[in-house]
């Protein structure tokens, strides 16, 4: 797909932008306890007042499910932006009607307004054209740097995209670029690694890779549940027993594509899931009734480095083991090193995402060494799953 971006937008000068941004940022204590994404928007900001333009900002959040929740006001979000940005940051009390109007308004030439959470009105997760209508009389023309909100058709995303001259911002024009360049049109071979708990969470994603991909590691919990399929004893380890079927139906369907799949070769156990617990190296047909499978084995992790060795492009969702636990977090960490060492030579493009594998990689020290991580959660995974996203439709070229 091909979208509209801030080049295709001409002159600015004197315009207003009203601008998706993701601030649901974590908090303690009333105060934001990671400025991440508020960084990812400036970019965005800078080029847009460079070129002229007063900037609007609009986010959301958490879920306060269109009523007017004070804990969940995006005024703390002001003063740490304004530190980032170097500048003062307006706040209006409300993204609508007069308050959001007479904001705008004051706005100087070259200005930055953050409006309040657009989720305390129902309209936005409803996508209703009148509120999205509200919306637009702020501004000359939208611009989308939210794609972490993309797969959601909301009134801040999808429906006002069809009111104003809408583009992608430039945090979202990179995630998108990046997207396609493991995915979309990547070099090959390509590779991916998918792991976590369930195949039943990830069986639209497993069923869209194994069609692309031309070599896909399956590790975590959903490995069990593969080897199960196989008819390989577990012992006592987190599986989906009742997903066997499914999983033979996607490795039947691996095989058709021309896509090989790793599944481990041998296992690390442990009677206990607590750090400091005693792992050992089991192989298939070794593991006992008390065993709990809770990482990929020696061997099954040299397999997988000889495949990302051979790759020119990886995918990654979803950690080997059980990381958060050492001894368990063995083979994700290496894996993990192991290509980030690639990708920081360029002899491999990298790109992550989802919770699980950003805390994974940042856990091996390795998330800033990977090509590109995306952060947006559901989004990329719906990405990976081959849905079209409302929010990038909405500024197809």
């Amino acid at each position: 797909m091909t979208f509209r971006t801030l080049d295709d937008a001409g002159t600015i000068y004197g315009q207003t932008a009203l601008v998706r941004v993701d601030f649901n940022v974590p908090m303690e204590a009333g105060r934001v306890a990671d400025d991440t994404r508020l960084r990812s928007a400036l970019p965005t900001i800078r080029r847009l007042n460079a070129g002229g333009a007063k900037v609007v900002l609009l986010a959301h959040f958490e879920r306060p499910k269109g009523k007017r929740v004070p804990e969940m006001s995006l005024r703390p979000v002001v003063e740490p932006l304004a530190a980032l940005l170097g500048k003062p940051v307006a706040f209006a009390d409300d993204c609508v009607g007069p308050e959001a109007q007479r904001a705008v308004g004051a706005l100087p030439h070259e200005g930055v307004l953050l409006l309040e959470n657009v989720r305390f009105h129902p309209g936005e997760e409803s996508n209703d054209p009148a509120f999205a209508a509200q919306l637009a009389e702020l501004a000359d023309f939208y611009v989308n740097d939210a794609f972490s909100a993309a797969h959601r058709a909301h009134a801040s995303t999808e429906a006002i995209a069809r009111v104003l001259p809408a583009y992608a911002g430039e945090a979202l024009r990179r995630e998108l670029e990046m997207l396609d360049k493991a995915l979309g049109a990547p070099e090959r071979p390509v590779m991916g690694i998918v792991g976590g708990s369930k195949v039943s969470t990830k069986l639209d994603l497993l069923n869209n890779l194994v069609g692309k991909l031309d070599r896909l590691a399956i590790g975590g919990g959903m490995a069990n549940t593969f080897l199960f399929a196989q008819g390989h004893d577990i012992g006592g380890s987190l599986a989906e027993r009742d997903m066997a079927e499914t999983a033979r139906e996607i490795i039947a369907s691996a095989a058709r594509s021309g896509c090989e799949l790793l599944l481990p070769v041998d296992v690390v156990v442990s009677d206990r899931v607590e750090p400091g617990a005693s792992a050992n190296v089991r192989a298939l047909g070794e593991v006992g009734p008390e065993d709990k499978i809770l990482d990929a084995g020696p061997e099954t992790l040299k397999s997988i480095k000889d495949a990302i060795d051979g790759a020119r492009t990886l995918i990654w969702n979803g950690p080997l083991g059980v990381f958060e636990i050492p001894p368990f977090d063995h083979a994700t960490v290496e894996a993990a090193r192991f290509a980030a060492r690639h990708a920081k030579t360029e002899r491999l493009i990298a790109v992550a995402g989802g919770g699980d594998t950003v805390a994974a990689l940042n856990h091996a020290g390795v998330a800033e060494d990977f090509t590109f991580v995306s952060t947006a959660g559901g989004a990329f995974l719906e990405w990976m799953e081959g849905k079209t996203l409302p929010g990038v439709a909405a500024l197809a070229a």
